[in-house]
């Protein structure tokens, strides 16, 4: 009963935002942008549709020597702001490495995940492309930084940044308020659906599609939802799209939901997200139950179809992105854990791995497990703003910051026909590797019309004497998101920012998870890195629009805590 007051509640308090700030949104010739409860009168959510998935060839195709050889599928899986902690890859192992029962409170195993690590490759010092989903997306799948071609903040609606903003800085418990940029403050320069990425980018969809590939997108896209934008415009043939956010209608009897009064974006997520797909750019309509498992299903059957031609599936997860929401066959079975908060979210992390045991699976049984590289990591880190304290342990900071907890992602790859089982590789690597790494992988070669920023990893995971080189894949690496900045290069590590005015320097080699500030004794070195960033930025782009407002996120508290003025914060641009 009280959850059931709390969601009303929650979702009053929601609309009520929504409909304060709903005048704004409105005047001669402008569109609703808000999502939800004002645009399903505009684009309602039909019934479930089946998908019908284009089938390939139904028996192996010789090549012209009469030979069956072909280049190897690629599956990449992308999970959604996956704390560093939540695979159990990354937790210290039991001792004397036996297997024991859960502990009250214990995060479940991750056995289908940690099997990628054990058969493949596992690059422990692997960075998202940025600290927020859409910018790494787009450096993921164009081989760039997205500062090249102006995708530097990450797309949302002009009234979602004012109503979060609104119920911000209502909420008594928050010191620092919501910085509104005052060129945005009234109306947005461009529609959400505007902030999009290039269609003059090179996709590695369509880097492969020109191989000869069939490329198939499942899940959540945020790269722009014109029609030049969408995924089937970007070198996808076919494309199962996440088209709100919910896993599962709130009333749902398989869902257990989590809602979290403290924090603003749950609060818009609840009131405005639906539980909806869209297949090919159609209308929306209802998925088959719960959201994870509904694209591994279609996933699956996407596997069946093509097994006898090359092809690129892109399975890019929502979980464990809020709103929390789980099934409620795996919460049950995490009895052990009894904040309610903490067992939703870790059976939605449950889930996700249920869901890579399956595509490994289906692979298998397929026959052609042997002969794909699968790929798999998170846009970024664990969110703060969702109230678990350990999701990136051991790392300080969370999504929206860059510090580790924020960037530092799951990197693993399993290609049994070219990579050694149980490598580890701890040179730093980055998203947009992803990108030059398939390409290599299916014999093509990345574009030379344009700077790509990321390198082919396979020789540094063959990790033999013979061939892997003698230098790391990167001399240096960079983040951006307007004022706040990152770089990190060998064993240092600079961030700086405006707001507040602060610069923090770290000797990862000596102290990985950035405790030690070493910005006043190392000057020299601040100096350097600083060139060195500003060096960079020298070579980027213009952003293609403003942030929309910038989120006091605490270092090394969640939104939850209790806050005090002597907490390390930093203003993050959406």
């Amino acid at each position: 009963m009280h959850a059931r007051r709390v969601r009303i509640g929650l979702a009053i308090a929601g609309v009520l935002a929504v409909i304060a700030l709903l005048a704004a949104e409105f005047g001669p010739g402008l569109a609703i942008r808000v999502p939800g409860l004002l645009t399903d009168w505009r684009d309602p959510i039909g019934p479930n549709l089946p998908v019908t998935w284009d089938q390939g060839p139904q028996a192996p195709q010789p090549d012209s020597d009469g030979a069956t050889r072909r280049p190897p599928n690629i599956v990449l899986i992308l999970a959604d702001d996956l704390g560093f902690n939540d695979i159990s890859l990354h937790r210290p192992p039991a001792p004397d490495g036996q297997q024991q029962s859960p502990s009250p409170g214990d995060m479940p195993p991750t056995p289908s995940i940690d099997a990628l690590a054990s058969a493949g490759v596992q690059f422990t010092s692997g960075y998202a492309a940025h600290s927020s989903c859409a910018p790494s997306r787009a450096a993921l799948l164009s081989g760039r930084y997205g500062t090249r071609f102006g995708f530097e903040f990450t797309p949302i609606p002009n009234a979602m940044g004012r109503i979060v903003s609104t119920l911000h800085d209502r909420d008594p418990r928050n010191i620092h308020p919501m910085y509104r940029p005052p060129e945005v403050a009234d109306v947005a320069p461009l529609p959400f659906q505007e902030m999009v990425m290039p269609g003059s980018e090179i996709t590695l969809a369509e880097a492969l599609q020109a191989r000869g590939y069939h490329t198939v997108h499942i899940g959540k896209w945020h790269l722009g939802d014109t029609p030049a934008a969408r995924p089937r415009a970007q070198g996808f043939d076919e494309s199962l799209d996440m088209a709100s956010g919910k896993y599962l209608p709130d009333d749902d009897p398989l869902a257990v939901n989590a809602y979290q009064p403290f924090d603003p974006i749950d609060q818009f997520l609840w009131a405005n997200f639906r539980h909806a797909a869209r297949w090919n750019g159609g209308p929306r309509f209802q998925p088959d139950g719960y959201l994870t498992d509904y694209f591994t299903d279609e996933a699956v059957a996407a596997i069946a179809a093509n097994r006898h031609r090359p092809f690129f599936l892109y399975l890019a997860h929502w979980a464990p992105h809020s709103p929390l929401q789980a099934l409620k066959a795996d919460y049950d079975a995490l009895a052990n854990i009894s904040d309610h908060r903490t067992r939703v979210y870790a059976a939605m992390v449950r889930a996700l791995d249920r869901s890579v045991g399956r595509v490994m699976a289906a692979l298998a049984e397929n026959g052609i497990d042997q002969n794909t590289l699968v790929i798999f990591s998170s846009d970024n880190g664990g969110a703060g703003y969702i109230g678990l304290p350990d999701i990136n342990k051991p790392f300080r900071g969370w999504k929206l910051t860059f510090f580790e907890g924020g960037i530092r992602v799951p990197f693993l790859m399993r290609w049994p026909d070219a990579i050694a089982p149980g490598t580890r590789i701890a040179e730093p690597v980055h998203h947009f590797d992803i990108f030059a790494t398939a390409i290599a992988a299916a014999g093509g070669q990345i574009p030379g019309d344009r700077q790509i920023d990321g390198v082919n990893l396979l020789p540094w995971a063959a990790d033999t004497a013979a061939t892997k080189p003698d230098q790391p894949p990167h001399d240096a690496l960079f983040w951006r998101n307007g004022h706040y900045q990152a770089v990190r290069t060998g064993r240092w590590k600079l961030q700086r920012a405006e707001r507040p005015s602060a610069t923090w320097l770290y000797d990862l080699q000596t102290d990985p998870t950035e405790q030690r500030n070493l910005a006043a004794a190392e000057p020299a070195q601040v100096a350097a890195l600083n060139a060195l960033l500003d060096r960079h930025n020298a070579d980027q782009a213009e952003p293609a629009w403003p942030s929309l407002g910038e989120l006091p996120v605490l270092i090394d508290k969640t939104l939850a805590e209790t806050q005090s003025p002597e907490d390390a914060y930093v203003y993050a641009p959406n």
